[in-house]
């Protein structure tokens, strides 16, 4: 493989909503630069990109995979992404350590709800991008409504390339810059150079026209040649165009069909001619361990080492694989390495670049290498790998909270272990898959970003360690509390020869606000119970508790008062005051007009305008109670508090509504009542399963 220089390098980032071509379009560039002899294909679950057997048999990418071209003398280092909401995490991830994007948009759909969310996550890490208008092959592919849709919701954007017929006609592009046709011709994207046909050439000059003043407006020396001449020479708009792009200030259009390799030489060019090197880019920004000093580390072969580790897969056979990028210094294999972040040090084996699933064998990595390692025993995605005498951290993605939740069984008994080990091995893999014992509901609780995310990590659980488990919704972690008063007696008293066993107390039981818990008073004045078996009363009740007493729910915000009671000085035991406070607290609790606590949780729902009407209504319906509205961009921002049970399926249930634009986040708030015709139910199905 040829050796390169970080100015050398493109570090590039596929995105965009699913379904766009994202992977077919990774898959022509590596057709077209010669580096397979046949493309692979999504459809056909021959991917290179797509290799894990869940994404061959969905035909969509569930997660990131990395490769690289070479095309004019430099190195293109491909990221390319899912489109899923359910996978955005890893897309953040991936954009986190590129220095470019280019984001596809379909010809047909136009700009969609996951092309806007990475448009965002581009903007937060600052990158200079270019659009790719995709599948202008399709039936219904129209240029000029894909571009107004990119103009209308996200931003103001330069076509630099102008497409040649649509759909079955769809030929080739005109180059706006040298003003010149692209006929493209043979299976490798391969183009012959003429005039442009006249039918195109008023609207090639309208839009080169346009971008030159785009570009004269990025650059104060070429507004003046621009005003003065009237037009600017090809080498000023080449250069303007680069220097535009860095800033941000412009964002090039082109457009081709990544299937039949239409346009994708010149989006190549594009790429390595306008899109920043690490280089061009400049110093990546950290901060110093145990402080919040700025450290900032230039992409130089002679600084210190440092690199960000942002994706971790976990193979069963391999162990586990963690891909970084370097950002400052080299690295060669079998080298110490720091990890700051764990403050661990670790010895990295052999280098190598990730093709897919292939591995290529990297002798030395520079500034701006994506590379991969085996089997660290600490590294986990979002840690910084980095020179242990010149330590830097580099801020994380930190996971967006889980929005669903399933209860999971093993098929096979005494397969629990298994499945602990199995799914911490995953969420190695991909942090934003949690995993809980529920002590209240005796569950173990998988929870994820939605439906497709836990199903997916369940299929790769059950192929790459063997363990098969059944989805169910999770219980509810129901509350019990009072009401009421009483005051109440609870009498133990057993006699079977020899020594028996007598317990006997009064106590008096009451509410306490919501959110209070529980409190024990003692109260005993004079010796009625001896000391040593008062806390014994207050374990019966606590344990009596636990268990609940109208549908086996826990309960709290009660008080107890020990006040009376008496005692035996033979028979007398610990134990025999534990039962005879569990049987007052049983007894009693049921005249102090027990109720069912259910969970309230906060919510905040992102929206576009058009579909909150549906939305409240739909909230509303599920007994939720809307606090307040704020506006973010295009979008709306509902904040409400919405009863956990109405909830445990509103992923699916919102992206059907939203047509999958929709997002939502929610946290625990605190308990309330259920109402009594609810409550009869739930009541009702506990006893059932309970026998």
């Amino acid at each position: 493989m040829a050796k390169y220089e970080s100015r050398s390098l493109r570090n590039v980032t596929i995105v965009g909503h699913g379904g766009t071509g994202k992977t077919t379009l990774c898959e022509s560039f590596l057709f077209v630069s010669g580096k397979t002899e046949r493309p692979g294909r999504v459809d056909e679950g021959s991917s290179s990109f797509d290799y894990e057997p869940e994404e061959q048999r969905k035909h969509i990418s569930i997660t990131a995979a990395t490769g690289f071209v070479d095309w004019e003398k430099h190195k293109i280092n491909l990221v390319d992404t899912p489109g899923d909401s359910n996978f955005a995490f890893d897309t953040r991830s991936c954009l986190r350590v590129a220095d470019a994007a280019v984001i596809l948009v379909d010809a047909v759909s136009g700009v969609e709800f996951q092309t806007q969310k990475v448009w965002e996550y581009a903007d937060r890490y600052k990158l200079p991008r270019i659009i790719f208008i995709n599948r202008m092959d399709r039936e219904r592919a129209d240029f000029s409504k894909a571009l107004e849709s990119i103009k209308t919701r996200i931003q103001k954007v330069t076509p630099i390339f102008l497409p040649i017929g649509a759909e079955e006609s769809f030929k080739g592009v005109v180059d706006l810059v040298a003003m010149k046709a692209c006929f493209f011709e043979g299976p490798k994207g391969g183009y012959k150079t003429v005039d442009i046909p006249a039918d195109l050439k008023d609207e090639a000059e309208s839009l080169r026209e346009t971008m030159m003043e785009d570009i004269a407006e990025s650059d104060e020396s070429l507004m003046e040649k621009y005003l003065e001449d009237g037009e600017i020479s090809v080498e000023d708009m080449k250069n303007g165009l680069k220097a535009g792009v860095l800033s941000g200030s412009i964002v090039p259009v082109i457009c081709g069909s990544a299937l039949k390799h239409i346009g994708i030489t010149p989006l190549l060019d594009v790429i390595v001619r306008y899109l920043p090197s690490p280089v061009d880019r400049g110093h990546a920004v950290g901060r110093k361990p145990g402080t919040e000093d700025i450290e900032e580390r230039l992409p130089d072969e002679t600084a210190p080492f440092s690199a960000y580790v942002f994706k971790t897969i976990a193979d069963p056979y391999a162990g586990r694989l963690t891909l970084f990028r370097v950002y400052s210094g080299t690295l060669k294999s079998d080298t110490p390495v720091y990890n700051s972040t764990r403050k661990t040090s670790e010895r990295f084996g052999n280098l190598f670049y990730l093709e897919g699933k292939n591995q290529k064998p990297a002798e030395l990595l520079i500034p701006g290498d994506i590379a991969a390692v085996a089997k660290l025993k600490e590294a986990v995605t979002g840690d910084t790998l980095c020179a242990e005498k010149f330590p830097v951290i580099y801020e994380k993605v930190e996971p967006p909270p889980a929005v669903m939740s399933f209860a999971i069984e093993p098929k096979a008994r005494g397969d629990e272990e298994k499945i602990v080990s199995s799914i911490l091995r995953l969420s190695e893999e991909d942090p934003t898959l949690t995993f809980v014992r529920n002590e209240e509901t005796k569950e173990m609780i998988l929870s994820g970003m939605g439906q497709v995310h836990i199903e997916v990590n369940v299929e790769k659980m059950r192929r790459k360690f063997g363990v098969e488990v059944i989805l169910k919704q999770p219980k509810v972690p129901y509350r019990e509390t009072i009401k009421g008063k009483t005051n109440v007696q609870g009498r133990y008293k057993k006699q079977s020869g020899g020594r028996g066993q007598f317990g006997d107390c009064w106590i008096d039981i009451e509410p306490m606000p919501r959110g209070e818990g529980f409190l024990f008073e003692d109260k005993i004045v004079g010796g009625v119970i001896p000391q040593q078996y008062r806390p014994a009363v207050e374990k019966g009740i606590v344990e009596a508790m636990a268990d609940g007493v109208i549908a086996g729910y826990p309960v709290v915000d009660i008080k107890v008062s020990l006040v009376d009671g008496s005692y035996h000085t033979v028979d007398s035991s610990e134990m025999a005051f534990k039962i005879a406070g569990s049987m007052a607290f049983k007894k009693g609790i049921m005249d102090c007009q027990p109720i069912l606590l259910e969970p309230i949780v906060n919510i905040e729902i992102e929206i576009p305008d058009e579909y909150m009407g549906d939305v409240i209504g739909d909230l509303n319906s599920r007994r939720g109670k809307v606090l307040g509205m704020d506006s973010k961009g295009p979008h709306q921002i509902i904040k409400a508090q919405v009863p956990l049970a109405e909830i445990l399926k509103y992923a699916p249930d919102l992206t059907s509504m939203t047509s999958g634009r929709g997002t939502f986040t929610y946290s625990h708030s605190h308990y309330e009542e259920v109402p009594a015709h609810l409550a009869e139910k739930i009541i009702a199905e506990s006893k059932k399963e309970e026998a």
